[in-house]
């Protein structure tokens, strides 16, 4: 299998928001219905995101239109082509974001 690198670029799609147990099969089974899958990945560290390769970009796009917003692994998913930037470059096909807390920003009360 190829690392998602070298993946087609027109024909891979970025799948977000799938929570931490995010199972390759489930993807694999949701996915499959609208063609052929060339490669599924799912991160593990940090988890909530994975990547689907179709043989076929019209397939990838018949996929992101079908499957954004739907329910899988036990989470409303969020599918959009990817668009190959690296997360420290603007975030996995638009994926990241989010957080809060931390403590960046604040300065300690005055006493």
């Amino acid at each position: 299998m190829s690392r998602h690198r070298e993946w087609e670029l027109s024909c891979k799609v970025y799948v977000g928001n799938l929570g931490n147990n995010a199972s390759k099969h489930e993807l694999e089974s949701a996915f499959s219905k609208y063609g052929p899958l060339r490669n599924v990945w799912v991160a593990r560290n940090p988890p909530g995101f994975a990547f689907v390769e179709f043989e076929d970009p019209r397939d990838a796009e018949d996929a992101v239109r079908g499957l954004d917003g739907t329910r899988c692994c036990g989470e409303r998913m969020r599918v959009e082509m990817s668009n190959g930037r690296s997360r420290n470059r603007g975030g996995f096909g638009g994926g990241g974001g989010g957080g809060g807390g931390g403590g960046y920003g604040r300065r300690p009360r005055s006493r």
